[in-house]
């Protein structure tokens, strides 16, 4: 039976559309061209109302009465993106840990996402108890950031990944259970409280810590799978990477990074339909800013930046500590094997998601990180179509999702408007001129915002 995450059926949000009273006229968006998620639609006409698209092509006469007109020539619009794994909540500034897990700071991280024009996102694991509360509340009002999914606080091993003092979680909302019927009774409890997938992590952290023990995985994939719901895995090497798509896991969460993929896990991913998200900058954060201070002068990455994390950034001693450091020759070579696993795995039809792992730690910059994961899917043999189609329609497909991730009509007008053409340069995905969701334009240009610290 297929799982997805939980949501109103394209019918049902259709029909709420249709009724809403006193709906606001249409918005026509001229003279673009058009990517709709899965191909060039060339230049041509959107026509907007309410929160969906009505119209593709030039309007017919009942769409145009009392509508506004937006002329987007020399624009590219293509849908808002779609993160299939993200964290919220987890950082200020230098600092990160649950403590800051609070509406305000979530709020602040989803305007953020929203802003770089990634609408729609999915926060894997350590959410605290106010999750169900800000997504509803997100859900409701565009203006607030990019709508919310997620595991909520997710399970974990004891004593293990995600390791609770490394990831300053003082109140640490992760399940740990020690037996496989703990870890049912987990999986229960956080269907109960209406999360909308399952979060494991199954990694040793290079031996460092205790890894979640198989009889204990396998309890909490078949209890999920029993209440419909998908479940995502933290990993980091092959061997339990193998040994949980064998057990049935929905999406492995992270790339691969010790070895090359083996044929036999290829073939068996292929075949099962599982979700591999590679989450390249992961590794890569840890030097790229130290490695590029330039790019700190860039408004597109200074306005992602608090201002004591530029400030940080900036100075050379920082630089060269940072690059010195000795877990960067490991970054290196885990971004270069995660790059010629996900060639490999693209190559074989392996079905791709997107996400970053953005907003875990202070160095995986919100909204950067994203823009800067569809250049490093490019260098793994990705045209800037099959990235975008990855960040589009694919990662909505991932999730379930069948009212976003594609420019069509009946569907949610989640929008990035962009001033050049990533299908020939997929670095122009990051020119971002204005953002829509739901229908209403809720941010842009960010080259307007140069010189200001977007997110103190």
């Amino acid at each position: 039976m297929r799982r997805s995450l939980r949501l109103p059926t394209l019918f049902t949000a259709l029909v709420a559309a249709c009724a809403t009273a006193n709906a606001a006229p249409p918005i026509i968006l001229d003279n673009a061209r058009v990517f709709d998620g899965e191909r060039d639609l060339g230049i041509t006409t959107l026509t907007l109302r309410d929160e969906r698209i009505a119209h593709i092509g030039p309007p017919p006469p009942a769409l145009t009465k009392g509508a506004k007109r937006i002329d987007y020539q020399g624009k590219v619009i293509l849908p808002g993106l779609v993160s299939n794994h993200i964290h919220v909540g987890n950082t200020d500034g230098l600092e990160h840990g649950d403590r800051f897990y609070t509406r305000d700071h979530v709020l602040r991280d989803l305007q953020q996402f929203q802003r770089y024009g990634i609408t729609t996102v999915t926060a894997l694991g350590m959410n605290g108890a106010a999750f169900t509360t800000i997504r509803a509340e997100v859900r409701d009002q565009p203006t607030l950031g990019a709508q919310l999914y997620g595991a909520g606080g997710g399970i974990g091993a004891a004593a293990g990944a995600p390791p609770a003092k490394t990831m300053g979680l003082e109140h640490d909302p992760v399940s740990r259970p020690t037996t496989p019927d703990q870890a049912r009774a987990a999986v229960r409890a956080q269907q109960q409280a209406g999360v909308d997938v399952i979060k494991l992590w199954v990694d040793d952290l290079g031996g460092r810590f205790p890894m979640m023990a198989p009889p204990i995985y396998r309890a909490a994939i078949d209890e999920a799978h029993q209440h419909q719901l998908k479940v995502a895995a933290h990993i980091h090497d092959q061997a339990p990477a193998a040994d949980l798509v064998e057990a049935g896991v929905d999406i492995i969460a992270h790339g691969i990074r010790d070895t090359p993929v083996t044929p036999a896990l290829v073939s068996a991913m292929r075949d099962k339909g599982v979700w591999y998200i590679p989450t390249v900058n992961i590794d890569e954060a840890n030097y790229l800013y130290a490695e590029n201070p330039q790019w700190l002068q860039q408004p597109f990455v200074a306005n992602a930046l608090p201002t004591a994390v530029r400030e940080r950034w900036q100075q050379p001693q920082w630089q060269k500590a940072q690059l010195a450091g000795d877990g960067i020759p490991k970054a290196r070579a885990a971004v270069a094997m995660n790059l010629r696993n996900l060639k490999t795995l693209h190559e074989a039809g392996v079905n791709i998601g997107f996400g970053t792992d953005a907003g875990a730690m202070p160095q995986r910059v919100i909204g950067v990180a994203e823009h800067r994961e569809l250049e490093l899917m490019t260098q793994a043999g990705f045209t800037p179509a099959q990235a975008l189609q990855v960040a589009t329609a694919d990662a909505a497909r991932l999730l379930g999702l069948d009212d976003r991730g594609r420019i069509a009509v009946g569907r949610r007008a989640d929008l990035l408007v962009l001033g050049a053409n990533p299908l020939q340069d997929i670095r122009n995905s990051r020119r971002i001129d204005a953002v829509w969701q739901a229908g209403q334009q809720v941010a842009g240009p960010i080259e307007a915002e140069a010189g200001t610290a977007a997110r103190d």
